[in-house]
């Protein structure tokens, strides 16, 4: 695959999480795919597995999506930048526990790593500040230097 199809499967995680497209993500992952998710600090394998995260938190916030900013790819390997909002209006079970819907509205700047294997996503390593997360849909104090 060249550099811009790379780019444009890598794309379709997040527009398979935003449109709950779960049969499309599954798709795309390879039988042992890895979701490394490193603000919750869980790493997760298998198709099945990861969309089971993922869905998780789409019933944490039913109208969240992605925007995806930027995008590089080198080699086997895409990097996007991504934009996430939505409005937390589900449980939230994160690692410090599970939250009560607060109905608040949060926008989460984060990166992910996407490494291929053939056309198919091997790796995905999702990089966000879980602590920012956690201030803006009030499950933590916002804490102030």
């Amino acid at each position: 695959m060249n550099d811009k199809d790379l780019i444009q499967t890598a794309k379709e995680i997040v527009t398979g999480y935003s449109t709950a497209d779960w049969k499309a993500l599954k798709n795309i992952l390879t039988p042992d795919a890895l979701y490394d998710e490193i603000g919750t600090q869980r790493k997760i394998t298998g198709p099945d597995q990861i969309v089971q995260a993922l869905q998780g938190w789409k019933q944490a916030m039913t109208d969240s999506k992605g925007t995806v900013t930027n995008a590089y790819a080198s080699g086997d390997t895409v990097t996007l930048e991504i934009t996430w909002q939505g409005t937390h209006n589900g449980p939230f079970t994160g690692p410090t526990g599970t939250f009560p819907p607060s109905g608040k509205h949060q926008t989460t700047p984060a990166a992910m790593i996407v490494k291929f294997q053939g056309n198919k996503v091997k790796e995905m390593h999702h990089y966000f500040d879980m602590m920012s997360f956690l201030q803006q849909i009030g499950a933590i104090a916002a804490t102030h230097a």
